[in-house]
């Protein structure tokens, strides 16, 4: 067979496959435990995802490690396209990146600053007082070292000039449980978990992280507005394979994401969750991950924050 026919060969076998795919069940791993955002978004795009495919899409919670041993666990795993995670900032950073094939962004979005209802501030101009007249009294819980919910209260934290006491949970659910019973005061969470426990009147929004108020939550201030002008930062989640995944495969699931991200209901269960729908193609996950690695690296290396 000469180079031309061998070419057409090897692009019709890799089509195939990728019209085949998928013939078994798929996992998508979480690796936070069952509560947080990546966990409710994992639920809600695998029952759809299973429609499509006519294939089984069982979610796995494999936490540990601020998501990273969720994160080792689906890198090691067959780069075939039926393992999958569903990441966040914290578990991808720029020393595993390379080990994973960038398959769609499911949601960005900004996330809530959020209080017990003991906290004596009803806007991000009253906490900032109130932490710049008690510093290292107010404590903030997050998801874990290097988290989107630890890493925007350290930009707050920068921004504001003020000192909040760090408490690191294995997964935004334990964080939320420990604010809701009163552990904790504070937490930079993303809308899907804490807004069912702010319209029960249980936690109290005092804004939203984004630069803008947020579409889902138009009455709610941006920080940014309320008194650290430039303040922003966005919490993502997003589906990756294993680096050595067949493009054609990391295509095919794309596209179908996609599909199910551009479903009118999931797209209006995700905006009631405060989760802005997403989706792009794999080079474009890959981009826009590239950049968010870049601002959190350089916050990191300033406040001296050393991911798990």
């Amino acid at each position: 067979m000469n180079f031309t026919g061998l070419f057409f060969a090897v692009l019709l076998s890799t089509s195939v496959v990728a019209q085949d795919f998928p013939a078994k069940p798929v996992r998508v791993v979480v690796p936070f435990p069952p509560g947080g955002g990546a966990d409710a978004l994992a639920r809600l795009l695998g029952p759809k995802l299973a429609d499509l495919w006519g294939q089984q899409v069982i979610v796995e919670n494999k936490p540990g490690a601020s998501g990273h041993l969720g994160a080792d666990f689906v890198a090691q795993s067959p780069a075939d396209g039926y393992t999958l995670l569903m990441s966040s900032t914290a578990s991808l950073t720029e020393r595993n990146v390379h080990r994973f094939a960038p398959v769609s962004l499911v949601s960005a979005a900004a996330y809530i600053v959020t209080a017990h209802p003991r906290v004596a501030a009803a806007n991000i101009g009253e906490l900032i007082a109130l932490a710049r007249a008690n510093p290292a009294r107010l404590t903030f819980g997050s998801s874990g070292v290097g988290a989107a919910s630890h890493l925007s209260a350290e930009l707050f934290k920068s921004m504001a000039g003020v000192d909040l006491l760090h408490v690191p949970y294995k997964g935004t659910g334990q964080a939320l449980t420990d604010l809701l019973a009163g552990h904790v005061d504070l937490m930079f969470a993303p809308a899907q978990t804490v807004m069912p426990h702010v319209q029960s009147g249980k936690l109290k929004a005092l804004g939203v992280t984004g630069a803008r108020r947020s579409q889902t939550l138009p009455d709610l201030p941006s920080v940014a507005e309320s008194g650290l002008p430039g303040y922003e930062a966005v919490g993502w989640f997003g589906l990756l394979a294993p680096a050595a995944t067949p493009k054609a495969t990391v295509a095919k699931l794309s596209a179908d994401a996609n599909r199910v991200l551009a479903m009118r209901d999931v797209r209006e269960k995700m905006l009631g969750l405060g989760a802005e729908p997403a989706g792009n193609t794999p080079e474009e996950f890959a981009s826009f991950v590239r950049g968010d690695q870049a601002k959190w690296s350089r916050l990191m290396k300033e406040a001296g924050i050393t991911p798990e």
